[in-house]
């Protein structure tokens, strides 16, 4: 029942409340007029002080009947623990020392309404009667006798009961302490403030289910609770524990209604199948809709699949999984810790007709526990039945179990009665009796003195009460077990005292299964993924991997690495991208390193035979000065595949800009000199026998090194600019898989100013082509204008052929390896032309044929220039030819 509803329900009574007080007055009150009648309705006990007590002695009545047959454990067990405590407390000296505890025992009927009716007879004494116009026959005034004074109640057993009955104790200040009401609301301490209960509220037991989901890991559960005050109350209360807790969603929270129609449970658990992940379920329900639940799981072939943990109400009951155990294998179940109190068991089981007659509903109990009927005057007997002898003993011709609340009822009658002994003792010091400040008791000092006990109860465990007025919450956590035990059953796997102690390891699930089974929307991510949520469901979410170069930065967002890392394998962190150079060993430094090891071997070869042989007529004849220069560009061309496959260093890279052009300037500066040479001697003979100026070896040597001075120059420029340093390139080898990723070790050279560099040298080989194509007509035996013209040619397509390969492949991640490989080999070919076309040939004739070797006979400028003449007409002639305009001359024979 939600608070709302009391509140309703408290303020209808409330507005009767005259009429009720009027009717009882008369003494017309239903209650009273059916205590008259055949069937009582109380049970009175002297004593100097009086406590009130109420039991459902009776089940509820169909529609129109109060009351329905009696109930032996929850009804007559309760009550005679109250008789049993009664005894105990009367007969202790040091308990209420010469102080006998009374007692008023009321059926309740397990019906709150008529509960409410009976309680008034606990406030009858409290009722002031104006009895001042009231005169009897003879003129004298009344003499009404005054009903005993009930100073505190002990009960109700239901939770709506109390709720009823408290709302009328708090009017008149009378304490009042529950042994069986869990309700939640019951703890609100400004509407129930006369109230107290022995037994933990359901929001504890709520807490220690919360505590055991938890425990489980589980994260993503359904609820079931019965219609009614206790199912809805402890669902309510789970819901709000898991709420404040965190961590807890619930997929599903089912009601199930207090008249289910045909199907209702078979709908319940398609429901429930809607989220199957969800596979634990909590579940506050009376037993017959446990048991409907669990039959309807096992229709639908789901025995194992859900894993129910159970409040209460389930405890370690056999009724409720009666021929449905596989579906309850693996339940957790919870039940307050008590225990059975054998000094109970000794009395009741000694209790007979003759030994309590104070029980006026003992017989009732009598006849119903032995299957038997009582002979008793003006009741007919029933001759399908056999006559009770009133031999019969209990336990010995009936079954007989102590009802588990028996404990609480004893504590809490023992709590009572130490609040008044400590009252007795503060308020009457050394009297042997109830003293004139305790007559009346004074129902809120009573309350305060409730509230401050401390004592260990009937089973050893302490009894208190916090400021609410409820008690500690102790809890028993069971499991119910079938595979592989030898005894079958409930086993004890814990304890819940304000925090939860669950031993995991002697937990067991369907199939005999040591793994607790998961209940969770979604499961963990893995390592390296980020949660993506589900809106509106905190424990839903989807899985989404960091990719690329990501990391996870939290459980919900991933961040790109720094430049200079990688993430780890499994993306929790980052880590240095390894850093490389060109290997010696590489496949791309091994070509290259074995072109320039050759034509390092084959230009020194050349070079020594040209100086073994420097006076020699071929030697003299090649110009042995620029010849010399040629070949010392051609071999530090060669030179600079080292400095290229080379570790860098700031002084690797020095060298590289230094020589990378260098090498090539020097050669093609010689050569240009040299076929400049010649053009221009063979363009001067064409016009006059005068030599050409600058055309001697010096001034072809200063030729040549101003035209290398403009290559040194702007290096050094660049040096002044730009000093050289190392860098590492984390973008040229950074695949999508960052495991292949790498840092590039090179030199801070680009590609535009590594073709900047050797820009100067390929304007040098342009001109110095455009020269060897003019002086194409030079007769082949005339210097070396055919072989420059070749070489030129030939280095020309080979540069072509660099260009394109070279800037293709910049995106590539073996970018630099392809590059500095190209680089080297396309410069190595290039000398490797230049020595072949120009000084191969002359070093086989020096050292095979030296007998070639031999002076010529020397040519003047004016012989150069005829022959220059006679090779123009020549061209001219043979260009005409070509042209198809030769002329005829005419037949002079005729």
């Amino acid at each position: 029942m939600t608070s709302e509803a009391l509140s309703s329900h408290h303020g209808s009574w409330l507005g009767k409340w005259s009429r009720v007080l009027w009717m009882l007055s008369l003494g017309t009150l239903p209650g009273l007029r059916a205590q008259r009648g055949t069937q009582p309705q109380s049970l009175k006990i002297e004593g100097d002080i009086t406590l009130g007590g109420l039991f459902p002695v009776h089940s509820r009545g169909p529609v129109g009947v109060p009351c329905g047959d009696i109930k032996r454990e929850k009804g007559i067990h309760r009550l005679e623990a109250m008789l049993y405590a009664l005894d105990q407390i009367n007969g202790d000296p040091d308990l209420l020392p010469n102080i006998t505890l009374g007692a008023r025992i009321l059926d309740t009927c397990s019906r709150d309404t008529y509960a409410l009716e009976q309680s008034l007879t606990f406030v009858q004494a409290l009722i002031q009667k104006d009895t001042s116009d009231v005169r009897c026959s003879n003129g004298e005034p009344p003499i009404i006798p005054k009903p005993e004074r009930v100073v505190g109640v002990i009960g109700a057993s239901g939770s709506s009961v109390s709720i009823m009955v408290a709302n009328v104790l708090r009017l008149f200040s009378i304490p009042q302490i529950s042994y069986a009401s869990t309700a939640p609301e019951l703890s609100d301490n400004s509407r129930y403030e006369f109230f107290s209960r022995v037994v933990p509220p359901d929001s504890y037991q709520a807490q220690a289910m919360v505590d055991i989901v938890k425990a489980m890991g589980w994260n993503y559960v359904s609820t079931l609770a019965s219609e009614g005050n206790y199912g809805e109350s402890g669902v309510d209360a789970f819901l709000q524990i898991s709420r404040e807790a965190g961590g807890l969603c619930i997929a599903q929270s089912i009601k199930i209604p207090r008249e289910p129609r045909p199907g209702e449970f078979e709908k319940i658990i398609k429901r429930l199948m809607e989220t199957s992940n969800a596979r634990g379920v909590i579940i506050f329900a009376n037993e017959d809709d446990i048991k409907r639940v669990l039959q309807a799981a096992k229709k639908a072939n789901l025995t194992g699949h859900f894993l129910f943990v159970g409040s209460d109400s389930w405890g370690a009951k056999n009724s409720p999984i009666q021929d449905q155990e596989e579906v309850a294998e693996g339940a957790v179940t919870i039940l307050p810790k008590r225990a059975s109190i054998d000094g109970f068991d000794q009395y009741f089981t000694s209790r007979s007709l003759e030994n309590n007659r104070r029980n006026i509903w003992f017989a009732e109990f009598w006849e119903d526990d032995f299957k038997c009927k009582l002979t008793r005057p003006g009741i007919k007997y029933e001759t399908d039945r056999r006559k009770c002898t009133g031999e019969e003993r209990i336990s010995r011709d009936s079954q007989y179990e102590q009802e588990g609340k028996v404990q609480f009822v004893i504590d809490a009658v023992y709590a009572m009665a130490h609040a008044l002994h400590s009252m007795h003792m503060d308020l009457c010091p050394g009297s042997m009796g109830v003293c004139d400040k305790m007559d009346p008791v004074e129902g809120r000092m009573l309350l305060q003195y409730i509230r401050s006990v401390n004592f260990n109860g009937s089973a050893g465990t302490g009894v208190m009460f916090n400021e609410n007025g409820d008690a500690p919450g102790r809890y028993d956590i069971f499991q119910y077990q079938l595979s592989n035990v030898s005894n079958p059953g409930y086993k004890d796997i814990g304890q819940w005292t304000n925090h939860l102690r669950l031993n995991p390891e002697e937990m067991q699930w369907s199939g005999g299964e040591r793994k607790i089974p998961d209940s969770v929307c979604s499961f963990p991510c893995e390592p390296g993924e980020r949660k993506k949520m589900v809106k509106g469901v905190p424990c839903c979410w989807h899985c989404e991997l960091c990719d690329g170069y990501q990391y996870l930065l939290d459980e919900f967002s991933c961040d790109m690495c720094p430049f200079d890392m990688r993430p780890l394998r499994n993306r929790t962190g980052c880590r240095p991208t390894p850093i490389i150079k060109l290997e010696w060993s590489s496949p791309w430094a091994i070509i290259p390193v074995f072109l320039a090891i050759l034509g390092i071997l084959a230009t020194t070869g050349v070079i020594g035979t040209f100086v073994r042989f420097n006076d020699t007529p071929i030697v003299r004849a090649s110009g042995r000065e620029l010849s010399y220069v040629l070949l010392t560009g051609i071999f530090l061309i060669y030179l600079i595949t080292f400095l290229m496959i080379a570790e860098p260093s700031v002084a690797v890279c020095a060298f590289r800009r230094l020589l990378l052009g260098l090498g090539m300037c020097i050669s093609y500066a010689a050569m240009l000199t040299k076929t400049n040479r010649i053009y221009r001697i063979f363009e001067q003979g064409k016009k006059s026998v005068t030599p050409p100026k600058f055309i001697s070896p010096t001034s072809q040597l200063i030729i040549t090194f101003i035209l290398i001075s403009v290559q040194v120059l702007g290096v050094f420029i660049w040096f002044g600019v730009v000093p050289p340093h190392t860098t590492i390139d984390y973008e040229e080898q950074k695949p999508p898989n960052p495991e292949f990723a790498r840092g590039v070790l090179k030199c801070d050279m680009s590609d535009l100013s590594l073709i900047l560099c050797l820009s100067y040298s390929i304007v040098l080989m342009i001109t110095c082509t455009v020269y060897a194509i003019k002086s194409r007509g030079v007769p082949e035996t005339f210097n070396e204008a055919k072989p420059i013209g070749f070489t030129m040619y030939t280095t020309c397509i080979i540069w072509l052929a660099f260009v394109p390969i070279f800037f293709g492949t910049a995106q590539s991640t073996e970018k630099m390896f392809i590059q500095t490989t190209t680089l080297t080999v396309s410069m190595s070919l290039s000398a490797t032309v230049s020595l072949g076309m120009l000084y191969i040939p002359k070093v086989y004739v020096i050292i095979f044929h030296p007998e070639q070797n031999v002076q010529k006979r020397k040519r003047s400028f004016k012989a150069v220039a005829q022959a220059a003449t006679v090779s123009t007409h020549l061209s001219q002639k043979s260009n005409d030819k070509q042209n198809g305009e030769s002329k005829i001359e005419p037949d002079r024979s005729q």
